[in-house]
């Protein structure tokens, strides 16, 4: 009787081996958060265009990027080719661990 091989070059369990790269084609949420505030039912009401409304972070303060709900780095707002984008300053997180959770989840939710 043949078996398949189990392992990977190194002696270790296939599914152990580079893991991670099973998931490369995973779309997940990236959401970038500029700041947060409170406000009352009867301010949010009042929104119209051209309302402005106040955060709690600074112009230049680190923003927070999220993947998946969870936050993975801080970095800053740039302008490149008239689009925002975000330079990286701060990895947060255990960043392959918490992409490929997020990667899994995303898999188990069918998305």
């Amino acid at each position: 009787m043949n078996l398949p091989d189990l392992t990977g070059s190194e002696g270790l369990p296939s599914d152990a081996v580079n893991s991670i790269e099973l998931l490369h084609d995973v779309e997940l949420h990236v959401t970038v958060e500029l700041g947060r505030t409170q406000m009352l039912v009867e301010d949010v009401l009042r929104l119209s265009e051209g309302s402005v409304v106040e955060l709690d972070k600074l112009a230049g303060d680190p923003v927070d990027v999220y993947v998946n709900g969870r936050l993975i780095a801080r970095g800053e707002v740039l302008v490149l080719n008239d689009s925002f984008c975000i330079r990286i300053s701060e990895i947060v997180a255990d960043l392959e661990a918490q992409v490929e959770e997020a990667a899994h989840q995303q898999i188990a939710q069918g998305v």
